[in-house]
């Protein structure tokens, strides 16, 4: 029988990174004639983000320079194109597949815009074959790593031996807007980072990794006021509800519970939580939800720790952190992360 598995995944870093400690300088002077009372407010939500270090498309000095929505932009699109390269061909490196072996090809980014979008320069760029299957995922943001595993599962449910790639290619850094004083841009700024990932999967009866038992996504009624972008003149500027954890919260049993029960499962059957640190205050969040249930999310702490939110990449981060373990054959997985919509999506994954 065949059935969707993950093959692997491969991640992608920019060239620029910094500690926090680094960056706290740069934000004193970034803040420099605000209030005190406000600058020692944001320095201690930089301490508390439970960010060690971020990568960027830029170094430190341009991410506090003022410039344009088109040249940011530019900027994006250039390394949109260089990590999705770097990072598509290392994944297929490590499944020791030729380009021309794709299927269907996901591009998965929300931090800018490109028309045509990513997945047309990676055509060209790895000689992937004419008639590939595109679909870029451009609007669902950090969720959109988990939507592009959905799509791909289902794609290679409805076609036996085929082969996909999901890349995920972020840069809140290029959101940044230096203007903004709101403590929506604070807490972004604080805890977002850049990077790329990319995940390969075919529908095989040959398992070289966890195969998706069951998949799903889960829209929260009236709740698009809580995340996403204003699309303003000088930028994507962030919108970040301070009620997106609560929310969480209050949904979360509905979220979790019917989804595992559909597919055989229940919590105490999930060994492995493989959940998108959207930020310290929602994985403080879940991190209670699931501790109350015997479970943990170091890695996604982890995670965070050693990259920031990058967006959709993010959890394909810590999903790459459990297919490097050794993991016993009937293990399961829970793959979850939170976007825009609001909404949340979720992968069963079975060793």
């Amino acid at each position: 029988m065949h059935e969707p598995i993950i093959v692997t995944v491969a991640k992608q870093l920019p060239d620029y990174s910094r500690t926090t400690e680094e960056i706290l300088p740069a934000v004193s002077i970034w803040l420099d004639g605000q209030e005190d009372r406000f600058r020692r407010k944001v320095i201690k939500i930089f301490e508390g983000a439970g960010v060690d270090k971020r990568y960027g498309i830029m170094d430190i000095h341009e991410v506090f320079t003022a410039t344009s929505f088109e040249e940011k932009n530019t900027l994006y699109a250039r390394e949109m194109k260089n990590l999705g390269t770097k990072v598509l061909t290392k994944a297929l490196g490590n499944a020791n597949w030729s380009p021309e072996e794709l299927d269907i090809i996901i591009t998965v980014s929300c931090t800018g815009i490109m028309i045509p979008s990513l997945d047309a320069y990676l055509i060209n760029e790895l000689g992937l074959r004419q008639d590939i299957i595109r679909l870029p995922v451009t609007e669902m943001g950090c969720a959109a790593g988990v939507s592009g595993i959905i799509y791909a599962t289902q794609f290679l449910r409805a076609n036996p031996g085929k082969k996909a790639a999901i890349i995920a290619v972020e840069s809140p850094t290029a959101t940044f807007q230096i203007n903004d004083f709101s403590m929506a841009n604070m807490v972004s700024a604080a805890i977002f980072g850049d990077g790329a990932a990319c995940v390969l999967m075919e529908a095989s009866d040959q398992p070289r990794g966890p195969r998706v038992i069951g998949e799903e996504m889960y829209h929260f009624r009236d709740a698009t006021h809580l995340m996403g972008f204003d699309l303003t003149n000088s930028g994507l500027k962030m919108i970040l509800d301070a009620a997106v954890p609560e929310t969480i919260a209050a949904h979360f049993p509905d979220i979790v519970n019917p989804f595992l029960k559909k597919y055989g499962s229940n919590i105490e059957k999930v060994n492995h939580l493989i959940f998108h640190p959207g930020g310290r205050k929602i994985v403080q969040t879940v991190e209670s939800l699931f501790g109350k249930l015997g479970k943990n999310i170091d890695d996604t702490k982890e995670t965070l720790r050693l990259y920031g939110n990058m967006s959709s990449v993010t959890v394909l981060y810590v999903l790459e952190r459990f297919l490097n373990k050794d993991i016993k054959p009937g293990e399961q997985g829970l793959i979850l992360s939170f976007g825009p919509g609001f909404s949340a999506q979720r992968v069963l994954l079975e060793w």
